[in-house]
């Protein structure tokens, strides 16, 4: 499967992954792979591999020799070795890159090799530390499809580290929400949207409005169960428009409302078309949620 590690920048995320990697070694629990205690296991002997960002990649060796590095330390025989950079060029769809050098690739193509270079050692585990953090974005939006590509290939686990809370719903099967240190949450992309454990998850993942109660709660809703009708309606919380913003296929429209909280709603472009700044609109939500102010 597919999990990511998601969260702020400093909550976790690389510390665990480099405990997991062999990398760091924790100050108490366990590390259990197939039921098997591996805390004490140098990185060279867990079957796992590790994709950082910086790719890593020894610029004073051919894209082949980068890929053959861990399998010669190995002392893996030439024809092997032959053999399986081959079907990793192939998978990462470089092939005929072999005696390039990786100074001569762009970034996304660097990456693949960095990636190439991980799977030849046929790791149960690939664990990926922000690998497409230093990409732009349409290369980094093409690079998710190709990694979801090869998990469904190679039919291992990845465990993926990144911030980018749109990233993490793309491509997993499991996001664990990290915050401070803990894990706030564990769920699918489906669950962690539609029902977040925490108000830090609510906030975190996705777009949420929240709205102080006098009782000291507050009530959550995101944006797109938001329904706005225009004048006052008895029973709903009336404001202001404030802003109009036309963000591609819908408009997002923020609503000033009492203690000059402001709403933030999704809206069809043709709703938005009967809406004005300064008018006075009612609010309508179709679900919400409730944490601890």
């Amino acid at each position: 499967e597919f999990v990511l590690l998601t969260g702020e920048s400093g909550c976790g995320k690389t510390t665990l992954l480099r405990i997991l990697g062999g990398f760091l070694q924790a100050d108490q629990g366990e590390v259990l792979f197939d039921g098997q205690e591996i805390s004490k296991l140098p990185p060279y002997k867990r079957e796992v591999n590790t994709v950082f960002q910086k790719y890593a990649l020894f610029s004073h060796m051919s894209i082949a020799e980068n890929i053959a590095f861990g399998l010669r330390i190995k002392g893996k025989s030439k024809g092997y070795i032959r053999d399986k950079i081959h079907y990793a060029l192939k998978l990462v769809n470089l092939e005929g890159y072999g005696d390039r050098s990786p100074d001569s690739l762009s970034g996304g193509q660097q990456q693949r090799i960095a990636i190439a270079r991980a799977i030849v050692n046929e790791p149960k585990v690939l664990l990926l530390d922000e690998p497409l953090g230093a990409l732009d974005l349409k290369l980094r939006q093409d690079m998710q499809y190709e990694l979801i590509r090869l998990k469904n290939e190679l039919g291992i686990t990845f465990v993926y580290v990144t911030h980018d809370q749109e990233e993490a719903m793309a491509l997993s099967h499991r996001i664990v929400v990290m915050n401070k240190g803990f894990i706030e949450q564990i769920g699918t992309p489906t669950e962690i949207y539609d029902h977040p454990a925490t108000r830090f998850v609510a906030s975190f993942i996705g777009e949420m409005n929240f709205l102080t109660r006098q009782d000291g709660s507050s009530v959550a809703v995101r944006p797109e169960d938001v329904t706005i009708t225009r004048g006052e309606v008895q029973g709903q919380i009336s404001g202001d428009v404030r802003t109009i913003m036309v963000l591609g296929h819908f408009v997002e429209v923020n609503i000033e409302v009492e203690n000059r909280q402001v709403i933030k709603t999704y809206v069809a472009r043709n709703v938005a078309d009967q809406l004005h700044m300064k008018d006075r609109v009612s609010l309508s939500f179709a679900k919400t949620y409730q944490y601890c102010a």
